[in-house]
């Protein structure tokens, strides 16, 4: 059997590795159209926030330890414009510009995701950056090191937006946040928002939500960010306004398509061919929590997706639940939690939502280094199930998510999670740990 994987990266490379160990006499080609591959595309902006630090220190495996040790035909530089079904096959061209083909018995798209570019005049002058590939990372590095950057703009306010802001005031960079949408975070709870919101004031990030943006514009050495109403400068702009889905290749060759244009799967993660399988950030997924088709790129579940793609491919039936949207992010010393769904994406999947916001300590009574932790709990009045929660604090955070992460994909209800026998010692929580008092409090309203 010929198989045949388009990207090289989480999903990518975890199904040739794991094909390639469960039968190593099959043929397995990787067709990767950069030269970087399996690498920790989430620690970017912990890298960039240390000038001392290789951003090739986030390569997890080489492209030559794959093709010396794992016998995996990894072509790096191979770019693929075209699958042709009905020959099952896949054409494209070098970075060299050489044309190439590749017959397939079974074709994996594992393309990821690119971020999003508005349409802005001067969205493409130098110094505007995006990060999503390593390279992007070098980029970034280099230009904040050659230029001397001391002031940075960012359009967007999302994770990776974030994320930045704290990398570059870590090294003593001005940081400026813009969007036109008027709020910081609109997936999470107000209360909880605004905790975020008051961290990252307090850490200097200059914010301007509500601000459309129409133009980027040179200003001698540096860079204008020009809005209706300001304008913002600075020698670099970050656009950090989202990602989307790499799914033309799919949608070109005839497969269907899900949710943003991410590619269809089953819960086998084959798409509308048979023969063809799709995983990663470009594919949807089925939502535990509504069973309904979603999309929202995760690096576990694009590790886990590879895998259960090798194991199709090589006659095992495999099948994967779905995801419950399970996150977690650091704002300077916040630790940012959700899973699960929203009151208003509940309110939209058919549900009857109703929500409770606490705040509870991330230590017990008196117990020194003691800080505040709030959470938001969404259930559903009919069923009285839960149906998502969100997490801010200081600390206690980033794996207490998951207490609620898994009682979404065992379909408890709220009560039955209250009842949950979760641990307790002063250091590490009250006695009725935050996520016990909010369920609490969530069972009187339903």
């Amino acid at each position: 059997m010929k198989f045949v994987i388009i990207g090289g990266d989480a999903a990518g490379m975890s199904a040739a590795s794991r094909a390639k160990r469960r039968a190593p006499e099959m043929e397995v080609i990787v067709l990767e159209q950069t030269h970087d591959v399996s690498y920790s595309a989430c620690g970017m902006p912990y890298n960039l926030a240390d000038p001392t630090r290789e951003m090739d220190d986030l390569v997890v495996r080489s492209a030559q330890v794959f093709r010396e040790k794992q016998n995996i035909d990894l072509r790096t530089g191979h770019r693929v414009d075209r699958i042709r079904r009905k020959e099952k096959k896949v054409t494209g061209s070098t970075v060299n510009g050489e044309a190439f083909s590749a017959n397939y018995d079974k074709l994996l798209i594992a393309t990821g995701a690119s971020p999003i570019k508005p349409e802005i005049e001067g969205i493409d002058l130098p110094g505007v950056m995006c990060l999503k590939l390593l390279d992007d990372g070098r980029r970034i590095k280099n230009y904040i090191q050659e230029n001397r950057v001391s002031r940075v703009v960012i359009i967007g306010m999302g994770y990776i937006a974030l994320e930045m802001a704290e990398a570059l005031r870590t090294r003593d960079i001005q940081v400026a946040m813009v969007k036109p949408r008027p709020t910081l975070l609109p997936w999470m709870h107000s209360d909880l928002s605004e905790m975020v919101r008051q961290e990252l004031l307090s850490n200097g990030i200059e914010l301007y939500p509500g601000h459309a943006i129409k133009a980027i514009e040179g200003n001698g050495g540096g860079l204008k960010v020009v809005c209706d109403d300001i304008t913002l400068e600075g020698q670099m702009v970050l656009v950090a306004v989202g990602v989307k889905p790499n799914s033309e290749l799919a949608e070109e060759a005839g497969l269907e398509l899900g949710p943003s244009k991410a590619i269809a799967v089953n819960r086998r993660l084959q798409t509308s061919d048979p023969d063809i399988y799709s995983a990663g950030d470009c594919a949807d997924a089925f939502h535990v929590v509504t069973g309904q088709r979603t999309w929202v790129p995760l690096a576990l579940r694009a590790n886990r997706a590879g895998w259960a793609v090798a194991d199709n491919v090589l006659g095992k039936n495999v099948e994967l639940e779905g995801i419950a949207g399970t996150a977690v992010f650091k704002v300077f010393d916040l630790q940012v939690a959700r899973t699960g769904l929203n009151v208003k994406q509940a309110s939209k999947a058919g549900f009857d939502p109703a929500e409770t916001v606490i705040k509870s300590r991330s230590r017990a009574h008196a117990h020194p280094g003691s800080t505040t932790i709030m959470v938001n709990l969404v259930g559903d009045r009919k069923s009285g199930k839960l149906l998502g929660a969100q997490m801010v604090g200081k600390e206690g955070v980033a794996h207490r998510i998951n207490a609620a992460a898994v009682a979404l994909h065992a379909g408890m209800t709220v009560e039955k999670f209250s009842q949950c026998d979760l641990a307790y010692a002063p250091p590490f929580g009250p006695v009725w740990d935050p996520l016990l008092t909010a369920a609490n409090q969530l069972i009187k309203q339903l």
